[in-house]
């Protein structure tokens, strides 16, 4: 659909051509606006939340080996729940900041919604400012047991933003959304 909400790309057919219990990739057969077919092939995975844990004007960050990119990374607490499960994405947020760091969050804010990858997967995600933090123990899935959870100040956080240590998309645009007040 464009913005009008008129669909510009039509669907001729669609086909899951390779699928586990984490991703699936689809192939769409096409039919352009001046009529000229094509295929696009496109990933689905289902939608995730991502938290903004702030306290004492400073972040809670988690750092996990992000096997893709093969390298260690710097990110706001995101994620899923298994087997291409969704939820209501408020509690997703709250679990997901409850596991990967221990916080339960007294205050949970909705900044935005945002899409990720947008040329490429059907993948969305909700941004919350997580506030009135309680700590406690974490649980992580045996995915994330190489999972780091650090307190960063602000002014070390947009310095690691500068610099290139935080290099993840999610995080930046989550970053963004709590800069403008949304």
């Amino acid at each position: 659909m464009s913005d009008t909400g008129e669909q510009v790309i039509e669907q001729v057919s669609t086909e899951v051509v390779y699928e586990t219990r984490y991703v699936r990739l689809r192939e769409d057969r096409i039919r352009r606006p001046d009529g000229s077919p094509g295929i696009y092939s496109y990933i689905e995975k289902p939608d995730f939340a991502l938290v903004v844990p702030l306290e004492d004007d400073g972040f809670h960050l988690v750092e996990q080996y992000r096997y893709p990119v093969r390298r260690r990374s710097w990110e706001f607490p995101q994620g899923t729940l298994p087997g291409m499960a969704t939820a209501d994405p408020e509690l997703l947020a709250r679990e997901e900041l409850r596991q990967e760091t221990g916080l339960s969050a007294g205050t949970m804010r909705h900044l935005g919604r945002l899409h990720c990858a947008i040329g490429m997967a059907s993948q969305g995600f909700d941004v919350f400012l997580a506030t009135d933090l309680v700590h406690g123990q974490a649980e992580l899935e045996i995915e994330e047991q190489d999972l780091r959870h650090q307190w960063f100040p602000r002014e070390k956080v947009e310095e690691m933003i500068r610099t290139g240590v935080i290099t993840d998309d999610s995080t930046l645009a989550a970053y963004t959304l709590l800069l403008l007040g949304v």
